[in-house]
């Protein structure tokens, strides 16, 4: 009899991680190589989880894929441990298990920037490895993203009539990142041919039995479930799973009472925990029917908060407009800060920009600043937010925070790697990049969290990204701004530019782009200033032109300040003339500088004819 002939009439079991053991035994490595190094580790496990009563064991290959092998330099061993893995599982069955062949999700829980293609490549290469070496189906499990589920299953099913179990992983009870209902997504990976449907990973036997109880017995396919043994803790440098075999043995009934006919564990499960599994469902038959809880639909709440009565890229629709940064201080005196906020708010300047600890060191928090220089000048804050120092869970934390606080004005960013900064030893997270950022943030203002929760509010952000014109491929730069775009991105603020060629190519490339732009021009303080500026700080370029004007003065500071006066004036005749945004860039809190721009930037008459067209 075949696997899917058993599930017709029969509960079956699955074996619980392999992973877990390997881990606990100390093997802190790529599991996957095992499959060759530790033939025998690998056999013994398979043969425990037999012995504990599994009908059904899997291959040792859930990362055995050329994305996740090249982590560790054996992307060129696909074939070589994968055949491996079918083989030992085979001999540890000896006949008397289904063997599983298992490929994992890649994309994971997080944002990921891993096209479709380039999965369906590495999926390709595996799928043919297993196939060939004859196991009697396929496992595709821990697949957060639904999309790439979908994708790899409509591959395998057209390469083989193999059984074939499609599991997806989930963050919240219930429904999946994109707020796809499980029940919903059961539905579509039966239609497209998979014969087992189910769930596995990060919920343990309660959560899972909950989101189970918002899905239909399928018409066609059967029902697995491989819950996690428990939350994980972290003890002593090591991850443990605290799970109970006893708990289990509780919960099995549970499960079948939902219509599962496969059941296994995932991470934290060992041979115990099937034992108790098999113990206790053993000579029990599948249920056929089951009454099926609705899942409540989502009540999407305007946003409580005070919403800016007209945003930015709307003001730019109407007339000229600037904004400035003022970078947070890197000691705790905030008199010039603030003295600066005041000033700049009376000078017109339409938002105030702070920076998410430029360059990698460390300043006050923007978030307390903007808060406070909104309450006490009333100064619009638009903050900074660098993918670089939180981790998605603390991005997530802080956009609820920014919203609470009422500041609805963001720049996404990726934000410069921490060993450009005061602490080279820092570690940089970049859990997303700031297209992915850009997402998250537009899923907020639909009143939904990364993981598809419903946040309760809809938040209502408007979300500018930054340009660098300073770069040798325009084009390039254009088609990374069309992605931002394409991710939500409201405007974009540029670096700041040195020159009325510059300042032209800028716009020729810019002009086609459905949002607008704030072009960047910073006052140069010193020759000192605009040599650092031109060599040392990423993304910025200075024109001979403009380096030697200050050199002229290298001796004379209070004229090396009029002449970087002189300098960007010139720039803000000529931008004005090709952009309605002006973005102002406060050098060593010298806001008198930037207030003085602010005030010349209005008062220029518009200009009929584009005198740098012919620069």
């Amino acid at each position: 009899m075949g696997l899917l002939k058993d599930l017709e009439s029969k509960i079956l079991i699955a074996d619980g991680a392999m992973g877990t053991l390997l881990y606990s035994y100390g093997t802190d490595c790529c599991f996957e190589q095992l499959n060759l190094s530790h033939t025998e580790q690998i056999q013994s496990i398979h043969q425990a989880y037999i012995q504990a009563g599994a009908n059904v064991i899997q291959t040792n290959t859930y990362s055995a894929n050329y994305i996740k092998l090249q982590r560790y330099g054996l992307e060129e061993q696909v074939k070589e441990l994968n055949s491996a893995a079918v083989s030992l599982a085979k001999k540890a069955a000896g006949g008397n298990a289904y063997v599983l062949g298992t490929i994992g999700g890649i994309r994971g829980t997080g944002p990921s920037s891993l096209s479709l293609e380039e999965i369906k490549r590495s999926f390709r290469e595996q799928l043919y490895c297993l196939l060939l070496e004859g196991v009697d189906g396929l496992l595709l499990e821990t697949f957060y993203d639904l999309e790439e589920l979908e994708a790899v299953l409509k591959i395998a099913r057209s390469q083989t009539d193999l059984p074939i179990i499609s599991q997806i992983s989930l963050q919240e009870v219930g429904i999946l990142n994109d707020r796809t209902p499980v029940n919903t997504a059961i539905k579509r990976l039966e239609e497209l041919g998979s014969d087992v449907v189910g769930l596995n990973c990060r919920l343990g036997p309660f959560h899972m039995i909950k989101t189970l109880e918002e899905v239909e017995i399928p018409k066609h396919a059967f029902l697995s479930a491989y819950p996690n043994a428990s939350l994980p803790s972290y003890v002593d440098g090591k991850f443990q799973y605290e799970g109970d075999a006893e708990y289990f043995k509780n919960s099995a009934s549970l499960f079948r009472n939902q219509g599962v006919r496969l059941l296994g564990g995932c991470c934290g499960t060992t041979p115990a925990h099937i034992e108790a599994f098999a113990e206790e469902l053993n000579g029990l038959s599948p249920v056929t029917e089951k009454n099926v809880r609705q899942r409540p639909e989502p009540i999407a709440v305007a946003s409580s908060g005070q919403k800016p009565q007209i945003s930015l890229p709307e003001i730019l629709q109407e007339r000229r407009s600037v904004i400035v940064e003022l970078d947070p201080p890197r000691k705790l005196d905030t008199t010039r800060f603030f003295e600066g906020a005041k000033a700049l708010k009376e000078a017109g300047a339409d938002a105030i920009t702070l920076a998410d600890n430029s360059l990698a060191s460390p300043r006050i928090c923007n978030t307390s600043l903007s808060s406070l220089a909104k309450a006490q000048t009333g100064a619009q804050p638009i903050v900074h937010l660098a993918c670089r120092d939180r981790n998605i869970i603390g991005l997530q934390s802080h956009l609820m925070g920014l919203h609470t606080l009422g500041l609805h004005d963001i720049l996404a960013i990726t934000g410069d790697p921490a060993k450009v900064g005061d602490f080279p030893g820092a570690s940089s997270v970049y859990d997303v990049t700031s297209i992915e950022l850009i997402k998250m943030i537009k899923q907020f203002n639909e009143g939904v969290s990364l993981s598809g929760k419903d946040l309760g509010e809809k938040t209502h952000f408007t979300v500018g990204a930054a340009f660098n014109p300073n770069v040798k491929a325009l084009d390039r730069a254009v088609q990374r701004a069309e992605k931002k775009i394409e991710a939500g991105a409201d405007y974009f603020i540029s670096q700041p530019v040195y020159s009325e060629e510059k300042l032209l190519q800028f716009h020729e490339a810019v002009k086609d782009l459905p949002v607008p732009v704030y072009v960047g021009i910073m006052p140069l303080t010193s020759s000192r200033n605009a040599d650092f500026l031109h060599y040392e700080v990423p993304g910025i370029k200075l024109s001979d032109e403009v380096r030697n004007r200050m050199a002229e003065f290298k001796d004379d500071p209070l004229a090396a300040a009029r002449e970087g006066l002189a300098i960007s004036k010139s720039l803000i005749d000529a931008a004005t003339e090709l952009f309605n945004g002006i973005y102002l860039i406060t050098p060593f809190m010298r806001y008198e500088l930037t207030v003085e721009l602010t005030r010349y930037a209005y008062n220029i008459a518009p200009q009929i004819v584009r005198r740098i067209q012919n620069v």
